[in-house]
């Protein structure tokens, strides 16, 4: 079955450059970070170097669109980054990229490369289809702080992905819930690649390609779907 995802017409309005690419993939194998996906995370920050060539994350033009767009919906971009700029701060200091486990490495290495948000939420864990909105405030985002399960609330007007429970991210890619994510007992899996202009549809594709290929190259016999792109141009 194909799990629904909705752009409502309100961040629509908002991103106007926005497009998505999502991969739903079933038969996953998953397990701790291993030796492969180590040296994939390593590649990555020496992709993203090249890419940079000196520049500092933020400075990239995706990425500065993407701090244009979390301001216009009332968040703070130097506090509260992106998925991608995030990482790609981790891969250039000394602590380098994290592990943590190998559906996420996978993931994390093509987000980095490409300096786009990538995502990951375990398909048995959503409930209904998964929404791309702008909260009322009082959703629920069920998280951990300091070790005990706590519930917050979104901002109101901030762009959140939820399903029929609550909040599955908080402001769009920032903070993912633990109750969607992948661990290591994940068989089926939706990962989803998210670009605003001005990067081309033709390159965040591209990634998408890349991160199918190596889900089957981990996953054999895994039955993987790249869907085609969505944008709201």
């Amino acid at each position: 079955m194909t799990l629904t995802l909705t752009v409502s017409d309100d961040v629509r309005a908002l991103a106007p450059g926005f497009t998505h690419v999502a991969i739903e993939a079933h038969g996953l194998v998953n397990g701790p970070s291993s030796d492969a996906g180590s040296a994939l995370l390593d590649d990555a920050a020496r992709r993203l170097a090249v890419r940079l060539d000196g520049r500092a994350p933020h400075e990239d033009p995706h990425m500065a669109a993407w701090r244009e767009t979390y301001t216009a919906f009332g968040s703070k971009p130097s506090r509260t980054r992106n998925s991608a700029e995030a990482l790609a701060k981790r891969a250039l200091s000394e602590a380098g990229l994290p592990r943590i486990n190998l559906l996420v490495d996978l993931y994390n290495a093509v987000s980095v490369a490409h300096l786009i948000p990538v995502g990951g939420e375990d398909i048995d864990r959503i409930e209904g289809g998964m929404r791309l909105i702008r909260a009322t405030g009082e959703e629920d985002f069920v998280t951990v702080a300091g070790g005990e399960e706590t519930v917050e609330h979104p901002d109101a007007g901030e762009v959140v992905w939820c399903d029929d429970t609550g909040v599955t991210c908080r402001r769009w890619n920032w903070r993912q819930g633990p109750r969607t994510r992948l661990t290591e007992r994940t068989t089926s899996g939706i990962f989803l690649l998210e670009s605003l202009a001005p990067m081309p549809v033709a390159e965040v594709t591209a990634a998408a390609t890349e991160l199918a290929e190596l889900l089957a190259k981990f996953s054999p016999g895994a039955d993987i779907a790249v869907r085609a792109p969505e944008s709201s141009a």
